[in-house]
Parts: C-alpha cells; structure tokens; sequence
C-alpha cells in the first residue's frame, strides 16, 4: 500500500467490506490515503478499527507502544511479583502478552457493538483502542482499591488484597493453590487442615478479620499444608467443597483430564508443515460451532484468492501484480 496501485487495492477491498483493521501509528496511514476518513469516502458503512499504543489523542499519542512497556507504565506490573522484603521481591510482568491479548478482545467486542449499531440503522464508525486504556481498565478489582482509598495497592504475590486465604501453599511434594471465598468454605478447610479451632478463632471468624490478621493466620497454614502432598490437599479439598488446584506446567496441562476432554488441543493441516498442534477456540456456541479448517496461513497465502474472490480480478492481473512487488 506504499504504491499507488496497493492504496487503490485496499480502497476496492473496503468498498466491499464490513470491517477493517489497523494497527499502525497515528495518523501513519493518512500519508496513503487509507485512514478511516478517506476510506469512509469509499464505505461510510465501514467500522474501521484502530490499535494503538496510547489512542488516537493525548500527549502519548504519537509514541509506540508494546505490551511489556505498557504493563509497566499501566500499573500492572506494581501488583504482580514478591512483596517488598520477600525474597526476589520486585515488579514481575505476566508471563504471557495479556495487554495484547486482551486489547485484542476489547476490540472484538467494540467491533461487534457498532455492527449491531449499524444494523439497527446507524451508519459505520471509527473505533479507537489504545493499549494502556485497556490496561488500566483491566486493574478491576486492585483500580478500585485504589479509587476508593487513595492508597496505592502494593504487590502479594501470589496472595489476594481482599480475600484471606487466596494463595499459593506449600505441600509435601510441591505447592498447591487454595481460594477460600467465604467463611463457610474456610471452616470446611480448617476441619480438612485437622484445625477446626480456627474457624472460631476471634481472629479469623470472618473474611474481614482473616485480612485484618493476614501476618499470623498465613504462616500457621503453612505450617499444615506441608503435611500432605498436593494431590491430597486437592483430592480432600474437593470433596469438602472447597476450590483448590495444582499449579500445572504447560505439559500438565495439556495432559490435564479436563482440558483433554474439552478438546482444547488440536492439529490442523498446514500448507508446508502437514499437521501442525493448535490451541482450540474456547468459545462454544450451540447452534454455529467454532469450525477448524486450516492452521494459519503464509504470508500472502490467500492474496489471490481473496482479489479474484471479492474483487473479481482475473488470474492474469493479479499475477501481473504479484511480479511487479504490488501484492
């Protein structure tokens, strides 16, 4: 789309389409004529999508942004990782891009809602995603702390700011995780731990008072869990009603009788690689169910097909395109 001939090839394309996608600097795809008000000219039905670092406006605007840089400047990477004291305590991002993948689903949702605007008889519109509102609207429960106190929520690690106990444990063969959600399911716990009296302890009756004396509750379960591995923490646990889990590698998991019945691995063809592993859709609708073709394309795998399909364009052309560097 630097080439003229490219810029008229994206305009023919959303001439035709409901949808585009963009993910370039501010204002970079003026410069071709392919920014949302140009190509409204051409579909002024088109939702057209921008994602950005830092939105389309404020003082940020201009500057790249990426996920690792924006957990950080979001706020994200305050609440995650070892209290300050702890041993390798310090700011820890999340282990996967979130902010991209999440910037990504905030989107889909904005793409769906203006459809159904379009539909009920609006017209199309400009979406404008930025990555840091979207990281900072993802601060949920740990924004409102904040919000409603004035006071900057600092890092647990693994432990809950409002909910005691909401953590990782050690086991006699590993660690295992415990999430007590109320008072009633921490009384099946203590009687579990063989420590019925805590569920009585004035100190730990409720919710409330476990946070209160969080520093003296938390090493006094510690000193139970290690007794008993983690597959019979989660075993007895289960049985008592009270939610707990392992902390499974990704071969446990995949390996996981549950994940394994969901069918949340796949293999599908690829143009170069035969079969290649998936990770499924985990959207399950009952009348339109997700349907797995093909692995992800090559790049340019699909140009021809899509410029004879939409555009009409004959095989000639677009050949003639494709030698010329345009497609």
């Amino acid at each position: 789309f630097t080439r003229p001939e490219g810029q008229q090839l994206v305009r023919e394309l959303a001439a035709k389409s409901d949808i585009v996608i963009e993910n370039f600097k501010v204002g970079g795809l003026a410069a071709y004529g392919l920014d949302y008000e140009s190509l409204k000219a051409v579909n002024p039905r088109l939702i057209y999508c921008s994602i950005t670092g830092f939105g389309q406006t404020g003082p940020y605007a201009k500057r790249a942004g990426y996920d690792f840089m924006i957990q950080g400047l979001g706020g994200l990477m305050s609440l995650t990782g070892r209290p300050e004291g702890d041993e390798g305590a310090g700011p820890v991002k999340v282990g996967v891009a979130l902010t991209d993948i999440l910037t990504g689903l905030y989107s889909t949702v904005a793409i769906l809602a203006a459809l159904a605007h379009r539909d009920q008889g609006g017209g199309g519109q400009h979406i404008d995603m930025a990555l840091l509102d979207v990281q900072v609207a993802c601060l949920a429960n740990q924004a409102m702390n904040y919000l409603t106190t004035g006071v900057a929520p600092k890092r647990l690690g693994n432990a809950h700011p409002n909910i005691v106990p909401y953590q990782d444990f050690p086991t006699a063969d590993g660690d295992f995780i415990l999430t007590v959600g109320n008072d009633g399911q921490f009384r099946k716990f203590a009687e579990v731990a063989g420590q019925p009296q805590w569920a009585d302890d004035p100190r730990f009756a409720t919710n409330k008072l476990r946070v209160a004396n969080r520093a003296v509750l938390i090493p006094l379960i510690r000193q139970a869990t290690v007794f008993k591995t983690t597959a019979e923490w989660v075993s007895q646990l289960e049985l008592a009603g009270v939610p707990c889990g392992p902390i499974n590698d990704l071969a446990q998991v995949f390996a996981d009788p549950q994940v394994v019945a969901r069918g949340l691995a796949v293999e599908l063809p690829h143009a170069l690689a035969g079969m290649v592993p998936q990770v499924a859709s985990p959207i399950r609708l009952s009348q339109t169910p997700v349907e797995y073709r093909n692995a992800p394309p090559l790049l340019g795998e699909h140009t021809a097909e899509v410029l004879q399909r939409v555009l009409g364009m004959r095989v000639e052309a677009v050949d003639a395109l494709r030698h010329s560097r345009v497609v």
